[in-house]
């Protein structure tokens, strides 16, 4: 893990389920949400905190805040990719953002950035992340430190003026 990616990562693929779309035929707003957790879990898995790594360290992830931006029409049978970057790390958080497109193309169909805290579920309070867990996260956000910054990263909500 010390080299430089030259993109995030593609840590999700799968298809939009016909129980994931609306009544307008494409991805309910709800269930962007479903594919970006879907990715975090294999996130977590990545760095140690799958269930094995759970059960081991008694921590896990809780999202503190998550930001969606829905960018284009995704439609029922689409396959889909999620693709994460680490925009900051500390001992108890994971700054995260991730973007869907459809497999293996590049326009960004949706994005999301997420904070993520590392949990003590013992104590069920945040804690520094497992000794295990806290070098892979570390080796991560190093491989990511030197990517662009997203175009929607950081963004808020208001009306203009």
């Amino acid at each position: 893990m010390s080299e430089q990616p030259s993109a995030p990562l593609s840590i999700w693929r799968g298809i939009v389920l016909p129980q994931w779309t609306d009544y307008n035929g494409h991805l309910n707003d709800a269930c962007y949400m479903v594919v970006f957790s879907l990715a975090t879990e294999q996130l977590m898995a990545g760095i140690g905190l799958d269930e094995a790594g759970r059960k081991s360290t008694g921590h896990s992830i809780f999202t503190l805040e998550s930001h969606i931006n829905y960018l284009l029409e995704v439609r029922q049978g689409v396959a889909i990719e999620v693709r994460t970057q680490i925009l900051g790390a500390d001992a108890k958080r994971l700054d995260v953002y991730h973007t869907l497109h459809a497999t293996d193309t590049e326009p960004v169909l949706a994005a999301n950035q997420q904070m993520l805290l590392n949990v003590d579920m013992g104590e069920r309070r945040s804690a520094p992340f497992a000794a295990s867990v806290l070098p892979r996260v570390q080796a991560l956000a190093a491989q990511h430190q030197g990517l662009p910054k997203p175009k929607y990263a950081g963004r808020s909500i208001a009306l203009p003026g």
